[in-house]
């Protein structure tokens, strides 16, 4: 089911471009995406680099993003597959780049919104998340995957998850708090300076 999660991911980096003005792209600290052997303090082992993959989905240039590199890795921790995707260059307005990550990941005809998506302030303080849930039907199976995006002026960022143990689980009882803070500590992890 990890390969669903991977094409699920990469179908709304797909979708990552569009429209919005400027709002100042060029300001502020510039970062690119790494792929590291763990994520979330070690708890997360890589299991497959998929940038080369992601970056042969993902448009160099948009209406709201220029010179686009993508980086991305499919981890696993016991029955747990988690993919982050990383894209880097320049982001006119990050608020885009969010809702049209978002907006793709249910393009594909396979995947609805079980929860509706929201801003998290991780709870040590920070950047703020938008996380969600989608359920995505696959070979008739339906798949639970929480997910948080975010974006800045030279990064956007996904991480979404699935448990096998629990694969059609309740989406409305995943602690979506937990999980953007889960997210907040990967985005500290992948996201470097540019440098």
């Amino acid at each position: 089911m990890a390969g669903v999660l991977v094409i699920g991911t990469l179908a709304s980096a797909g979708a990552f471009r569009g429209g919005g003005g400027s709002s100042g792209g060029s300001g502020g600290p510039r970062y690119r995406i790494t792929v590291p052997q763990t994520l979330a303090g070690g708890k997360y082992k890589l299991a497959k680099d998929i940038s080369q993959q992601a970056g042969s989905s993902v448009p160099q240039e948009g209406a709201n993003e220029h010179n686009i590199k993508a980086a991305g890795g499919q981890y696993s921790s016991g029955t747990k597959s988690l993919v982050m995707l990383g894209l880097y260059g320049v982001i006119d307005d990050p608020q885009t780049a969010v809702d049209h990550t978002i907006r793709g990941m249910t393009r594909d005809g396979k995947t609805e919104v079980a929860v509706p998506d929201k801003e998290f302030t991780p709870s040590g303080g920070g950047d703020s998340l938008t996380c969600g849930v989608d359920v995505r039907t696959e070979m008739g199976q339906k798949v639970t995957l929480p997910f948080c995006v975010w974006a800045d002026s030279s990064t956007s960022g996904n991480v979404a998850e699935t448990d096998a143990a629990h694969l059609a689980g309740d989406p409305q009882s995943i602690d979506l708090q937990e999980f953007a803070d889960k997210a907040d500590k990967i985005r500290g992890e992948v996201r470097k300076p540019l440098g």
